[in-house]
């Protein structure tokens, strides 16, 4: 075992140990990562890389790192084996929250997206959640407390055959200030039929909320080096959420008619990202979440397409399906900005800005604190249950 330099994280102090490995031995996966470079000690837990695949040609690379898909294959038109999903290809530039600090391919939690000031209140009490997103004026909670939440943890893995990854978390009570002592497992299955099955399970011993996503940042094109514009986006919702400068939900619902959120049609992103539209503006692209149609009564359809994506380059054609009344589109708009502007990526790449689109499954943002929306309060004896799925086929 070799000892690299100690990574400094929100809460302490994580060593990380790498295996050694001649790389003239070392096999890599179709997407070109080594796996030797996820061989891993962190917090004095094990860290690999798992590998998840069908006969079709798909491949969905995993680390428990944060429970993050860190490659996904998929033939294009022409049969050629192509990555559709943003990432590093190694674990220290994953651990290192001080200089390439991301999201990629994480299972977030406990609260995907925003929570006002970081404030909640369950059962009565309130708590002070962790306040990491500060732009803007702002003191929300984000993504369950940032670098010190869920998707900077090591999970427990159990790989069942060449398609089943399980992931088991164990989050304290108080953890970035949430109650109850939680117990989640997130399982990534690849079908027969090119689909990635994700789904979500945790049961909790005091009263607390959950609300989790997976936070691939797809680019169908495989081209990380051009911004997606012609990606063609849908999104089944007559209504989103407006946001406000600190990309705060207002608690307002608002129509999608005659704005450049109305992706009932589908078209390519470029026609309206750039748009003087305020919400667009407040972004700098999209960040915002979607009221889906397929969401109505307290349960959400899981059978019926809530979005999809198409790159007219590859041919690569993706239907997203949920059992959440939200989704998050985000259209990478701090890719190469600020302290990303120079980051190396997989194939030693820099992004630029725009490059991915994010679909993430959801409670709407600041749910717990607008109860006119679906909650995500779970309570002991209770199961929290979520779905969210990614079917890759080819169109001409």
């Amino acid at each position: 075992m070799r000892k690299i330099k100690s990574l400094i994280f929100g809460a302490g102090m994580a060593t990380i140990l790498l295996s050694s490995c001649n790389c003239d031995k070392c096999q890599t996966t179709v997407s070109g990562l080594n796996p030797a470079a996820f061989d891993t000690t962190i917090n004095e837990k094990p860290v690999k890389l798992y590998t998840l695949k069908n006969a079709n040609g798909m491949e969905v690379c995993i680390t428990n790192y944060g429970a993050r898909v860190v490659s996904l294959v998929v033939p294009d038109r022409n049969g050629k084996p192509t990555d559709v999903v943003l990432g590093y290809d190694n674990i220290a530039q994953y651990a290192d929250t001080l200089n390439s600090p991301s999201d990629y391919g994480s299972s977030v939690g406990r609260y995907a997206n925003r929570i006002n000031d970081g404030k909640i209140t369950v059962d009565g009490v309130q708590y002070q959640l962790r306040q990491n997103d500060t732009g803007n004026g702002a003191k929300h909670c984000l993504h369950g407390g940032g670098n010190t939440g869920w998707m900077h943890q090591v999970y427990e893995a159990e790989q069942i055959g060449d398609s089943v990854l399980k992931l088991k978390i164990v989050a304290p009570d108080g953890e970035n200030g949430f109650p109850g002592t939680v117990t989640a497992v997130t399982t990534y299955k690849v079908t027969a039929d090119n689909m990635l099955d994700i789904t979500w399970e945790a049961e909790t011993d005091k009263p607390t909320i959950i609300n989790q996503t997976n936070h691939n940042y797809y680019n169908l094109s495989g081209d990380f080096t051009q911004p997606c514009y012609d990606m063609v986006l849908y999104v089944n919702a007559d209504n989103f959420t407006p946001s406000d400068a600190s990309y705060m939900t207002t608690g307002e619902i608002a129509s999608v008619e005659g704005t450049p959120m109305d992706f009932r049609t589908a078209h390519a992103i470029g026609d309206s990202i750039n748009s003087e539209f305020q919400q667009i503006k407040n972004a700098t692209g999209y960040d915002h979440n979607w009221c889906l149609n397929t969401y109505k009564d307290g349960k959400g359809d899981d059978t019926q397409v809530c979005a999809s994506l198409y790159s007219p380059k590859t041919g690569i054609f993706m239907e997203m399906f949920t059992n959440e009344p939200g989704v998050q589109v985000y259209s990478g708009n701090f890719q190469g900005v600020g302290n990303e502007v120079n980051i190396k990526h997989k194939n030693n790449l820099v992004y630029p800005k725009h490059v991915s689109v994010c679909l993430e499954s959801q409670k709407y943002p600041d749910s717990p604190n607008k109860k006119n929306w679906a909650q995500p309060t779970l309570n002991p004896g209770e199961k929290y249950f979520s779905r969210a799925a990614y079917k890759f086929s080819v169109k001409d």
